[in-house]
């Protein structure tokens, strides 16, 4: 598999990437860095991808979205540490 193939992405992972790269886009963000964003929210939050079988999963963490969402909407021109 090609670098950069989204193959291996579930459909959630997929349409949580697709909701992401909208909201950079709308915050001025290029295509590009959009997708960049977007899939690097999804892997943080999802641990680095899905993998099959029963009980291998981990719990999904949306810290990545929340402190991207605090940051954005805090009124600061940088962001907080």
């Amino acid at each position: 598999m090609p670098r950069g193939s989204k193959a291996k992405y579930t459909s959630k992972q997929k349409r949580q990437a697709h909701h992401i790269e909208d909201s950079a886009k709308k915050s001025g963000a290029s295509a590009k860095d959009s997708a960049r964003i977007a899939y690097a929210t999804v892997n943080k939050e999802s641990y680095g991808g899905k993998k099959s079988g029963s009980g291998r999963g981990k719990a999904v963490s949306h810290e990545a979205s929340k402190k991207g969402g605090r940051n954005s909407h805090s009124g600061s021109t940088h962001a907080s540490q």
